[in-house]
């Protein structure tokens, strides 16, 4: 009787380092140098530094947009990219996700600016409706507080899993199944004010979110009511600060 070959990386080694600068099987989904391809109000996404800009300010607020792929829905999927913020912003990276055509809740109001001018009037909610969105959200923010949570963006459910939580999510009830640590080591995972590689890998009903190169945020979700098994992508964001987003790489399972 022949035997099976045992192939070298099963010898009791650890699997080699992902390699997130690896780019083979995905598809580039940004150019770095236009919004070919995405979707968003004109007069606040740009293209800066080879990164998809938006610059919020207390003087200028956006209140809550977005920024949506037009390259229709995913199911399955591996997604990087690199995301820097400023100041205070509050962002994310949308999947699995839909445009409500304005049926998300009013915009939020910026707090008084520090230079006491008073906030010029944010975007109705009128002409942002094309593009808002609902759905799972790879959350985001300057402050610490958020990175590589899973949020649910105008569901109802709100934050699903915190930061450093493997939870199990059903119709009625969640179950925080492990942690991936405490949380000064979680919080030291994340780059204040510097590039953070952020990758996704939606696969069924498990949603895992890997924070420069830490999984952050693994979810089993059984509430296929709300839970999508596939949508767009996007970006979204609100507060003050810079958000810059770059190096947008998908596979498709």
């Amino acid at each position: 009787m022949a035997l099976c070959a045992i192939p070298a990386w099963s010898q009791f080694t650890h699997a080699a380092p992902e390699d997130f600068n690896n780019h083979e099987g995905f598809t580039s989904l940004f150019d770095g140098k236009t919004l070919n391809g995405w979707d968003g109000d004109p007069k606040l996404w740009s293209v800066k530094d080879g990164s998809i800009y938006i610059n919020p300010t207390c003087e200028h607020p956006t209140g809550t947009v977005y920024i949506v792929w037009q390259g229709g829905e995913v199911a399955d999927f591996d997604l990087r990219v690199n995301m820097k913020g400023t100041g205070n912003i509050n962002s994310g990276v949308q999947y699995r996700s839909w445009v409500t055509t304005g049926a998300e809740p009013a915009n939020r109001i910026p707090q008084a600016c520090p230079s006491g001018q008073f906030p010029a009037p944010q975007p109705t909610r009128a002409s942002q409706a094309k593009w808002e969105m609902a759905g799972y959200q790879f959350d985001f923010d300057n402050g610490n507080r958020y990175p590589g949570q899973l949020y649910e963006q105008s569901t109802g459910r709100g934050i699903i899993a915190w930061k450093g939580d493997v939870v199990d999510i059903g119709p009625n009830n969640k179950t925080l199944l492990g942690t991936l640590g405490d949380k000064a080591t979680v919080d030291s995972w994340f780059k204040k004010d510097d590039w953070n590689t952020e990758e996704i890998i939606a696969q069924g009903n498990v949603l895992t979110h890997i924070l420069n190169g830490h999984l952050v945020t693994e979810t089993i979700d059984h509430n296929k009511t709300i839970g999508k098994a596939s949508g767009k992508i996007g970006i979204e964001v609100e507060s003050t600060g810079e958000i810059f987003v770059k190096d947008i790489w998908l596979k498709k399972n």
